[in-house]
């Protein structure tokens, strides 16, 4: 079941910042689909909790893939929006993944390091270990944390952000996300979901300049993250 302004959950809101943890299956922002994204249901619930007239002013952040569960930052404000664009163009913020993958990593904390190139077409990135033509850096550090019957559950800190990152550096060590066939996990999840979860971000709250933890939960109806 997909998102609506009656099943949102919300685990940060001021006047500045409203934080969600999205449901796998969401879209963060609208596209050819034509599926109602996450930042206009969010739009439709402040309108109609707040009884506002107007239009509801909501700027997307930051964007997490379609299958992917978790975290996601929105603005309240055209002031936050444009300080929360510029810490996370810096790398600022500090972002936290869970993956549940199919085999055990090599080591159980790493750091993998590898140049990704995106084919647009495909809509796929490829990770190479060395430098190739319009290839990107992309860095990860890895710890295995729990060990599932037939699964292994990793939490991953993010030091680049690049497209499709973690799903693509994961695959090349022989590690795919459980669901993730684009990536070479051999079967999907009945959902489309992939079991990859933004599970933390810590950030500087961009007007009073604090800083916030925010930790999303998985979701508790699915028998593999429910034992994680």
């Amino acid at each position: 079941m997909r998102t609506s302004i009656t099943n949102l959950q919300i685990l940060f809101e001021d006047n500045h910042l409203i934080v969600i943890n999205k449901r796998a299956g969401d879209l963060v922002q609208g596209d050819k689909t034509g599926d109602d994204p996450l930042v206009d249901i969010i739009k439709e619930y402040i309108k109609k909790r707040d009884q506002k007239p107007g239009n509801v002013y909501l700027g997307v952040v930051h964007r997490i893939d379609r299958p992917t569960s978790g975290i996601v930052v929105f603005a309240k404000t055209s002031k936050a929006l444009s300080r929360l664009n510029k810490a996370f163009a810096n790398k600022e913020p500090k972002k936290t993944y869970w993956a549940v993958v199919k085999n055990r990593p090599p080591k159980k904390v790493d750091q993998l390091r590898h140049f990704l190139l995106r084919k647009q077409k495909q809509n796929k990135s490829y990770a190479h270990e060395n430098e190739v033509p319009n290839s990107k850096l992309a860095l990860l550090n890895y710890r295995l944390i729990k060990e599932l019957n037939n699964y292994f559950l990793l939490e991953i800190d993010l030091e680049t952000g690049r497209h499709h990152q973690i799903r693509s550096q994961l695959s090349k060590i022989g590690c795919p996300i459980k669901g993730d066939l684009k990536y070479g996990f051999n079967r999907s999840n009945k959902d489309g979901s992939i079991h990859l979860h933004a599970r933390k971000i810590e950030l500087i709250h961009p007007v009073k300049k604090e800083k916030i933890t925010i930790e999303a939960p998985v979701n508790s109806a699915d028998a593999i993250w429910k034992v994680c």
